[in-house]
């Protein structure tokens, strides 16, 4: 008996073990791929559920301004996601962090994105049901940190020069080289962070700078907080596998910056007229689809520009 027992403790190991080598190889393009149509796919067959059982309970109308409503939510947090990725391919390529601790690190920060968006998204359905008058602050911001987009759209970033960065450098003890997936390590007695953690910190802060613009965006088309809340995390699930599929096509998709920048002084124009002038979802929609494809035609058939 205590023989089988070892046996299958052996086995469960060697199991853990392939997984484990497994799981260190990088993704490949065509593997993102297909893990980005499955997390497309469960979007838009919650959306059908989501339609079907409205249409159902509250009609047709109600049904159709619901998935309306929830597809252009998903389809502006799906375009927003982007930039945040080229933010995190800079990351990684900054601390040349290994391709088997990049996939870590993003689904730490899926995580942490669903957990800090659900919170701020339950206080921003408070704010703006309680202040009328917060949805032109959000729409403001919106209009401000789009045309920021559109002037500094091709500027370089300096990581050097990142506040965060320096005090980090400052103030805590850090390590030069990784240790496999460690965050920190004791030496002497005295505790010293790795280059993983760094950027998962720096990471998380991302996260937080972008959820501030999202959020606001998703509100511009719906004040649901059901609608905001699951476009939003159905959105974030397919982060990792969207990074991986456009890490190696950054400066195929150069003037996307451009298209997003358009998008939220869009959005927030939306939102400062709102009770003046009501802009259909689907108008919204369509603005949003041109915006993007055209923004996707034109880098492709463009060369980028060197940044400055």
């Amino acid at each position: 008996m205590g023989k089988l027992c070892c046996f299958r403790r052996h086995r469960l190991r060697s199991r853990f073990t392939r997984l484990t080598k497994k799981g260190d190889d990088r993704v490949s393009v065509s593997q993102a791929l297909r893990w980005s149509a499955l997390w497309v796919g469960l979007a838009l067959a919650f959306n059908a559920i989501l339609w079907w059982y409205l249409d159902r309970e509250a009609g047709r109308e109600i049904a159709n301004a619901k998935a309306a409503q929830f597809f252009t939510g998903y389809l502006i947090e799906k375009s927003l996601a982007v930039d945040n990725i080229f933010v995190f391919l800079m990351l990684f390529t900054y601390f040349a962090v290994p391709a088997k601790l990049q996939k870590r690190v993003l689904i730490l920060g899926v995580i942490g994105a669903i957990v800090l968006r659900a919170a701020m998204i339950l206080v921003g359905a408070w704010l703006i049901k309680e202040f009328h008058w917060v949805l032109y602050l959000f729409g403001v911001f919106l209009l401000v940190t789009g045309v920021k987009m559109l002037i500094f759209a091709n500027a370089n970033s300096d990581l050097e020069k990142n506040p965060i960065l320096k005090w980090m450098r400052g103030h805590m003890n850090l390590t030069s080289d990784f240790d496999g997936e460690k965050f920190w390590v004791t030496r002497q007695n005295v505790r010293f962070y790795t280059p993983l953690f760094v950027v998962m910190i720096l990471i998380g802060i991302t996260d937080v700078v972008f959820a501030v613009d999202s959020i606001p965006a998703i509100f511009a088309i719906t004040d649901d907080p059901f609608i905001v809340m699951t476009s939003n995390i159905f959105a974030i699930l397919g982060l990792r596998a969207m990074y991986f599929l456009l890490a190696d096509l950054k400066d195929r998709f150069h003037l996307l910056t451009y298209g997003l920048g358009v998008i939220l002084v869009f959005v927030g124009t939306k939102m400062l007229i709102v009770d003046w002038v009501k802009i259909p979802v689907e108008i919204s929609l369509g603005v949003v689809g041109v915006i993007l494809v055209v923004a996707v035609i034109a880098s492709l058939l463009t060369k980028p520009k060197e940044a400055t």
